[in-house]
């Protein structure tokens, strides 16, 4: 009988995960999610017969309160390019990256198929009540997360079939790991149009890392779906400088405007190509680079999409804000509603209330910081809509002074019956005062 060996950097990674569990506090999270959705399949990831998928692994990391930019997740991004690499020189392993990349690729292509059945039917039929409606934007929810998966899982193993075309398909041992060598100047190019400017004489672009190669859904600051170990981002208003004379830096002025006018442009033009040659992996990657970007450019973008007939990719980027830190999904919020696009800032808030309810805490606190005291009710309005009232009570528990009676006046919009139940949760958790 043939025993098969793992090989040492699939070991290596597979202690970094066991551990990478053990800092997860009980309690559900992701971990509790994919242990029922898939737990033939979590166990033999963790066995070594099996590589966990990176964006399963930046959810688990998100569980920890990991920083998704921190000494253990970097490692542990290290540790994975190298337990892949091993993995897939394996005998047969190109076939079984082909076949993994087709699969995925079909649920793609279905969640997409669902998704906008799922807004289709929001949109043109009339609900029966709130229920219905919110039973319809909770599927509605994981299939756009089911989609954003098997994006950034397309683009993992695209990556990993032409690492392993260039080494050889069974090559002995991997050669050694590039180091790139530090950023010191933005990239050019309608591709970063959304990144911030820096110094034009620091040297050359920096290459892009060779390894790890993580999957493109990861381009924007998610921290694992739900991005919620990153430090909250300043504020749309709080990141300006003073504007002179004492004016509203909040207001874009006409040179900002013109300039979110241009970058709009160029990204939907850039996009436009890559849709047409595709590269869906590297558009979604775009679509993720512009929440990097200043918030006030994104109603600019809003608008163009639309006028190209994009605005599915609205709808995409509207999803991925939802896993924002705290206070950049604040930002984009308010950003959105000072510009008029309400409905737009409702919906992002909406898909916003399936993070953990310590990150929702800080987003609440970010807008009212902001004076945008509207979306913040919008915001606890969704979330007692859709999440039980014993999470409205934990997340009561965090300022229960500030969001007791905020969250029991949301609930009192819902139904009468939701109140109820929320002032029964807030009483056996000890906050009926508060």
């Amino acid at each position: 009988m043939t025993v098969y060996q793992l090989p040492v950097e699939v070991a290596t990674f597979r202690h970094w995960l066991t551990e990478l569990t053990r800092r997860i506090p009980p309690g559900g999270g992701w971990y509790g999610v994919f242990a029922e959705r898939d737990p033939d399949g979590l166990r033999a990831c963790f066995d070594g017969t099996e590589i966990l998928p990176w964006d399963i692994v930046e959810s688990l990391l998100q569980d920890a309160g990991e920083a998704a930019d921190g000494p253990f997740a970097l490692r542990g991004g290290t540790l994975y390019a190298a337990a892949t690499g091993a993995h897939d020189r394996r005998p047969g392993g190109a076939a079984a990256l082909t076949e993994g990349r087709e699969l995925m690729e079909r649920e793609r292509r279905y969640a997409e198929s669902r998704a906008h059945e799922l807004r289709d039917r929001l949109h043109a039929t009339p609900a029966s009540g709130p229920d219905d409606t919110a039973r319809l934007e909770h599927d509605l929810a994981w299939t756009r997360d089911d989609h954003a998966r098997a994006t950034a899982r397309v683009a993992d193993l695209t990556a990993r079939l032409a690492r392993l075309g260039e080494r050889g398909d069974g090559g002995a041992a991997p050669g050694p790991t590039p180091t790139p060598p530090p950023a010191k100047r933005r990239p050019r190019g309608a591709r970063y149009a959304w990144l911030d400017g820096g110094d034009e004489d620091q040297g050359p672009a920096a290459a892009p890392a060779p390894v790890p190669v993580l999957p493109s859904g990861g381009a924007a600051p998610r921290g694992a779906r739900f991005g919620g170990a990153a430090q909250p981002a300043p504020s749309a208003r709080s990141a300006r400088p003073a504007a002179p004379g004492g004016a509203d830096p909040a207001v874009p002025s006409e040179a900002d405007a013109a300039e979110a006018g241009r970058a709009a442009a160029n990204a939907v033009y850039a996009l436009q190509r890559l849709r047409a040659q595709g590269r869906s992996g590297e558009a979604h990657a775009l679509l993720c680079e512009a929440l990097n970007g200043p918030p006030g450019r994104l109603p600019a973008l809003a608008g163009e999409l639309h006028r190209a007939g994009l605005g599915a990719d609205w709808s995409i980027l509207l999803w991925e804000a939802a896993s924002l830190p705290p206070g950049r999904l604040a930002a984009v919020a308010g950003a959105l509603a000072d510009a008029g696009r309400a409905a737009d800032c409702d919906q992002l808030l909406r898909q916003g209330v399936a993070r953990p309810v310590e990150e929702l805490a800080g987003a609440c606190a970010a807008l009212r910081a902001e004076g945008h005291h509207r979306e913040a009710h919008a915001l606890l309005t969704a979330f007692v809509r859709v999440r039980a009232p014993e999470d409205a009570a934990r997340l009561a528990a965090e300022d229960p002074r500030v969001l007791a009676p905020q969250l029991v006046e949301a609930a009192r919009a819902v139904s009468a019956a939701r109140e109820s139940d929320l002032l029964h949760a807030l009483r056996v958790a000890g906050l009926a005062g508060a």
